[in-house]
């Protein structure tokens, strides 16, 4: 009888901490450091009683790894990684050093704090998988209220002390339209036959909010929208409301510079009419008594629902 072969530790399932390292690029003494520091590190034992990465383990390293290159402390990225409850599941058992990447890998959902020090690193592809990941699990109003709103706070105090630091405001918000526009997407059955039509109002360069409650609306409410954007025109926005004879108008100012109501006055009066809906705090007092006023986002998203019910 053939005498039976001893398995050695590369031959054992799951990965071993040198295949982790190459695939990583991270050092072996870092991984055990990152271990015995952190508890990041290999979940099980094997047969032959070697400590063994899963597939799980290998998924938080790469993520932690992540999280660090993006400016993140080793022991911030530790806790967001084992707070993290969803994972990809575990693949079947792997008998060799060879790992690929996950094909289904999704990043976490980071702080406020942490969104933040990846927008000043100026890192666009953290920032934005962040944003969308988030978008994708809590939706658009709790990733604006527990990260957008925190992370703008963050970039104006910067801003306030150092009079610079409009790049990182840039580039943040550039990659949160990015994600958002994708939410605007016309539903495949509208729950709506008129469109609600959103502008910023002339000279409001601020358009996000707008974007944000759009998405909301297509995205949770399958309402059909039209954005506008920033700095409309009040003729090309009376030219818009002609041509698609909106359920509801939403016209945005943030500065009280772009805040002037009289021009929402001469807006056309359509059969059937439209409401039109004044959002953001930059108004003026003497807004027309037909147009209501909103200036938190859930008055608004109830206030644009409530016409289309």
């Amino acid at each position: 009888m053939e005498k039976q072969r001893q398995v050695t530790a590369d031959e054992e399932p799951g990965y071993g901490i040198g295949a982790v390292s190459r695939r990583l690029g991270v050092p072996a003494p870092t991984l055990r450091t990152w271990n015995l520091r952190y508890g990041v590190g290999p979940s099980r034992r094997s047969p032959g009683g070697h400590r063994r990465y899963d597939t799980r383990d290998l998924w938080r390293l790469e993520e932690m790894n992540r999280l660090i290159r993006s400016g993140v402390s080793p022991s911030d990225a530790a806790r967001e990684v084992l707070r993290i409850e969803t994972v990809p599941p575990a693949a079947p058992e792997a008998g060799t050093e060879e790992i690929s990447s996950p094909a289904t890998e999704r990043p976490g959902i980071p702080t406020a704090a942490m969104l933040a020090r990846a927008a000043m690193m100026l890192d666009s592809r953290t920032v934005y998988d962040w944003i969308e990941e988030s978008l994708v699990r809590h939706g658009v109003p709790w990733t604006w209220e527990r990260l957008v709103v925190p992370v703008f706070e963050t970039i104006c105090e910067r801003q306030a002390e150092s009079g610079a630091s409009v790049e990182i405001e840039h580039l943040f918000s550039d990659r949160l339209l990015a994600a958002l526009i994708r939410l605007t997407t016309r539903p495949a059955q509208p729950v709506n036959t008129r469109p609600v039509l959103l502008a910023c109002a002339e000279d409001e360069q601020h358009s996000l909010p707008i974007y944000a409650l759009a998405a909301t609306l297509t995205a949770d409410h399958r309402v059909e929208t039209r954005v506008l954007g920033a700095r409309t025109p009040y003729p090309a926005l009376a030219d818009a409301m002609r041509r698609l004879g909106p359920a509801v108008v939403f016209v945005w100012s943030q500065l009280p510079a772009t805040g002037d109501p009289a021009p929402l006055a001469s807006l056309p009066a359509l059969r059937p009419p439209s409401l039109v809906v004044a959002g953001g705090t930059g108004w003026w007092e003497g807004l027309p008594a037909s147009v209501p006023h909103v200036t938190s986002f859930q008055d608004a998203l109830t206030r644009v629902l409530s016409a289309l019910a």
